[in-house]
């Protein structure tokens, strides 16, 4: 996943030729962008309407048509477009990496200024670089912290936020005892099952790759993480009636918002829900495996610019607007993310209004991003979400699982060379 809320397809219009020439010989952008929205009134479309039609006013020969679809069909629909031959100019979705090896996008010095490109926050940056050149803009960022319900802590006399697994288990055998239906929520649904996949391999040490680029998933960090969930979580009841594989992350959002869970690892617009819901609640660093785990792990959505139509400059212009400081803060602001730059992050670190965020903000310097540099990420990351919920299952076998996850990961890596 994405950091991404759903939003309904009926607000998707048709899609049509892309790069076109606008009226009076304009030229015409077209950009397919995510909806953030979790419900048509505060779809993103709104946002990018507002800006491009200060874009305009200040750019005149340049027209941007932007249609806006929901996570759960943007990806496709770009494919697609680009599958037929007809590759918008840009496309803020979630993976950049097997455009950028076909050759299909321009790269950050290309369209882009060079102040624009030193904006961007370095760990971010760095995600978006294929053989150490940049095609993916990041376009906003979260991080992951535990978030746990106040109210549910104080009636099973738990004192604080636990900073190790064992005091994570110990603190869910207190929630069980105390009535709680979910003490601890574990989506390893298809929804974003490589999200928390990703959380518990970093908090034991591992991850999805080493120094090298590597896959390292079915290494023993890994698989003692996975081994954990199912014996010492799962295996004693402590995540509720749910089958985990079967569980998405929305579910155990909406019944932490109801005051059901206890604990679970949250980004930050689960704190507009549950605020919505007068849910009292805390958050803290992810506890690992001997302690607070040594990295959380930062999501990015990716903005990318197609060259068949051979806009380079005037892309490059918009998004030079695109990337300016209130530009990124109004969006951020308004959806619960994190911005990609420099100067939007030191504007929100100093704003009473986004205090909420700077727990989070701090933690996105030094997070942990998935490979998305790998062009066979997407299809590892479509495995894991088929797969990896059955390592955690009464009876399952972490071992096997992720060893088989690791030899089709390999595969997929030596195919796409």
């Amino acid at each position: 996943m994405t950091a991404a809320g759903a939003a309904t397809a009926a607000l998707a219009p048709a899609l049509t030729a892309c790069g076109s020439e606008g009226p009076g010989g304009d030229k015409k952008l077209k950009l397919i962008a995510a909806d953030y929205g979790d419900k048509p009134g505060n779809s993103s479309k709104k946002y990018w309407d507002s800006l491009v039609r200060e874009f305009e006013k200040e750019h005149g020969g340049i027209k941007v048509d932007v249609e806006v679809y929901s996570w759960t069909e943007v990806d496709k629909k770009v494919a697609d477009l680009v599958a037929a031959g007809k590759a918008p100019d840009l496309a803020q979705i979630g993976a950049y990496a097997e455009f950028a090896a076909a050759g299909k996008l321009y790269s950050a010095e290309q369209m882009i200024s060079i102040p624009t490109q030193a904006e961007f926050v370095s760990s971010i940056a760095k995600a978006g670089e294929v053989h150490r050149v940049q095609y993916g803009l990041p376009f906003v960022g979260s991080t992951r912290l535990l978030f746990f319900n106040k109210t549910l802590f104080r009636r099973a006399g738990i004192a604080k936020a636990p900073e190790s697994w064992e005091e994570l288990q110990a603190a869910a055998v207190k929630l069980k005892a105390a009535g709680v239906k979910i003490p601890f929520g574990l989506p390893f649904g298809p929804e974003e099952a490589p999200a928390e996949t990703m959380l518990w391999m970093l908090g034991g040490g591992g991850g999805y790759t080493d120094n090298t680029g590597a896959y390292i998933i079915s290494s023993p960090e890994n698989v003692k993480a996975f081994t954990w969930l199912r014996d010492e979580l799962v295996g004693k009841d402590l995540t509720g009636s749910g089958d985990p594989a079967r569980t998405n992350r929305q579910q155990v959002f909406d019944a932490f918002v109801k005051g059901e869970v206890g604990m679970l690892h949250g980004h930050p617009t689960l704190m507009q829900q549950a605020k919505a819901n007068n849910i009292e609640f805390d958050m803290a660093p992810l506890p690992g495996i001997r302690g607070k785990a040594q990295s959380t792990m930062g999501v990015a959505d990716w903005m990318m610019a197609f060259k068949r139509n051979g806009h380079g400059s005037q892309i490059g212009t918009f998004l030079d607007f695109v990337y300016s400081k209130n530009n990124v803060l109004n969006f951020t602001g308004q959806y619960e993310l994190l911005p990609v730059t420099n100067s939007a992050s030191t504007a929100m670190q100093g704003d009473q209004r986004y205090r909420h965020l700077w727990q989070f903000l701090e933690q996105l310097q030094n997070a942990e991003f998935y490979p998305a540099d790998k062009t066979s990420w997407a299809k590892v990351s479509a495995t894991i979400k088929e797969k990896i919920g059955a390592a955690v299952q009464k009876g399952g076998d972490p071992t096997a699982i992720l060893g088989e996850i690791q030899r089709e990961a390999e595969a997929t890596e030596l195919a796409g060379r």
